[in-house]
């Protein structure tokens, strides 16, 4: 699959896609998003593909945001439409089931951000810089950035960052929990890979189970977040895969994981 404004690569268990609209510093327009969910839906549906790293190229941006070009010609209802477009995509790449890595590379910002948000963890370089500046244009964030930045770094750093339009640095989103690690810009692609590395190594459907305990643990009481782990964690030993890690750790051996 061809792609004009992204390309799709996959090495070994690692699927790496890349925002390719380095002119437009990978500004996310409707053609870009429509290729990004096929991008997605393919590494979802390869199961040799166990982790994705996303991120864009060239050395300035992850992705600076959303198109505003096409943003200005919107009216309510159209941008109401433009906006569960976006959230739905994101929905998908949080709930891919799989791990997916932002490597972000510069400028992180509107709906770049947002798309950092909804990956399961954001690795930045040190010239990254991370902000949801669209009250200055007299809107909000519209792809998801109102309800992940507040689950992720909390409700007053989210709220300063929101109503403000600031951007922050790569330091200080460490320090507020925005990234969770800052490396040199020619370190991101590997150490990313390094971490991805990591992750093909374990059990894909422990990944799976986690990735989908997390998420839906969230957004419900504890008990019940409680009671969804005690039943993946029940479900998960009646897996070949449960067996071969426990025999493998003890037998003193690597355990061979094949995802059934």
């Amino acid at each position: 699959m061809s792609f004009q404004h992204l390309s799709s690569e996959t090495d070994g268990a690692i699927s790496t896609i890349t925002i390719d609209r380095p002119k437009a510093l990978n500004a996310l327009n409707a053609d870009t998003l429509n290729e990004l969910e096929q991008a997605i839906d393919r590494a979802a549906g390869d199961d040799a593909v166990r982790v994705v790293i996303l991120t864009g190229a060239g050395d300035k941006a992850f992705v600076a945001g959303a198109d505003i070009s096409e943003l200005a010609t919107l009216d309510p209802d159209g941008a109401a439409q433009v906006a569960r477009r976006g959230q739905h995509l994101f929905r998908k790449i949080e709930r891919l089931g799989k791990p997916v890595i932002a490597a972000i590379n510069g400028f992180a910002l509107g709906g770049g951000c947002e798309l950092a948000l909804s990956c399961s963890l954001r690795v930045a370089s040190e010239s990254a810089r991370l902000g949801l500046p669209e009250v200055k244009l007299g809107v909000i964030p519209g792809y998801g950035g109102t309800q992940r930045l507040p689950r992720l770094v909390g409700r007053g750093v989210a709220l300063e960052l929101i109503t403000t339009g600031e951007f922050v640095k790569a330091d200080r989103a460490l320090a507020i929990g925005l990234v969770n690690h800052v490396v040199a810009a020619e370190e991101l692609l590997p150490f990313c890979r390094a971490l991805a590395e990591k992750m093909v190594a374990v059990g894909p459907l422990a990944i799976r189970a986690a990735l989908q305990s997390v998420d839906e643990g969230l957004d419900v009481p504890l008990d019940e977040g409680l009671a969804r782990e005690a039943r993946a964690f029940g479900a998960l030993f009646g897996t070949a895969d449960a067996r071969e890690g426990i025999a493998a750790f003890l037998e003193k051996r690597a355990a061979s994981f094949r995802g059934k």
